[in-house]
């Protein structure tokens, strides 16, 4: 069964709370079918994509308002992240091959504090070989898994604040409030190499964009009542952005 929209055509928001495993894709076709499928001709999108391995927020655009995701892109994001220290993987987080360093010392915690304090700020950042970056019309992930040569080029990126959390070697947890298009699987991996120990993430989740959080998300498994009483009003939250962005700007 299918949520009817016969009368008025469908444009609203809806906030997701992406479980680990499935991609930002399998979340938007689980929306889509719950709406009556391609067939129902009812577009669904998403903005900004979350790893399989990453939980939590994440901003679907149903129908007409769509078109207005790209107005919620861009929004800074805020995520919690556990780094494993003392080894390394090919894909920068748990997916990939772990590789364990050579660690002779582990580093106390006033050194992990200053080597934070490092990454706040504008910064360049090298995007992980597997990403979706593309290079040359293809995605580096689909390269790199071919074994090709993956030419990667920097792009500027600001963390706005690092927060320690937790740190227990080899577990470091932080809460990294950073720019649209920040790979937190890169910093983490930046950061790793400042301690000397290398890096990658175990866990990752966003709970936030912009002035929204995970908290007003709702699984993706939800029945068709919770389904229309969780729609959001584009202009509404398009109002909300605009009052954040103002805010943001003056602090």
């Amino acid at each position: 069964m299918s949520v009817n929209h016969t009368t008025t055509p469908l444009s609203e928001f809806l906030f997701i709370d992406k479980p680990i495993g499935p991609t930002s894709h399998d979340a938007v076709e689980t929306i889509r079918s719950m709406l009556g499928g391609h067939r129902a001709g009812i577009k669904v999108g998403h903005a900004g994509t979350l790893d399989p391995l990453a939980s939590g927020l994440l901003i679907l655009g149903l129908g007409a308002a769509t078109k207005l995701l790209g107005r919620l892109v861009g929004l800074d994001k805020t995520y919690e992240v556990e780094i494993t220290l003392g080894a390394t993987s090919t894909t920068d987080d748990a997916e990939g091959p772990i590789e364990p360093s050579a660690v002779i010392l582990k580093p106390p915690i006033a050194e992990v504090e200053q080597v934070l304090r490092k990454f706040i700020g504008e910064q360049k950042q090298i995007p992980p070989a597997f990403s979706a970056k593309k290079q040359g019309g293809q995605r580096l992930y689909k390269i790199a898994r071919r074994g090709g040569n993956v030419n990667i080029k920097p792009h500027y990126i600001t963390i706005y604040k690092i927060k320690l959390s937790q740190y227990k070697y080899p577990k470091l947890r932080l809460i990294i409030h950073c720019s649209s298009g920040t790979y937190v699987r890169a910093l983490a991996r930046d950061i790793g190499q400042a301690l000397g120990t290398g890096g990658y993430v175990s866990r990752l989740r966003r709970i936030a964009i912009g002035p929204f959080t995970v908290a007003e998300a709702l699984p993706v498994s939800i029945d068709q009542d919770t389904l229309r009483a969780a729609l959001r009003n584009p202009d509404i939250i398009l109002s909300t952005t605009q009052e954040w962005i103002k805010k943001e700007a003056r602090s």
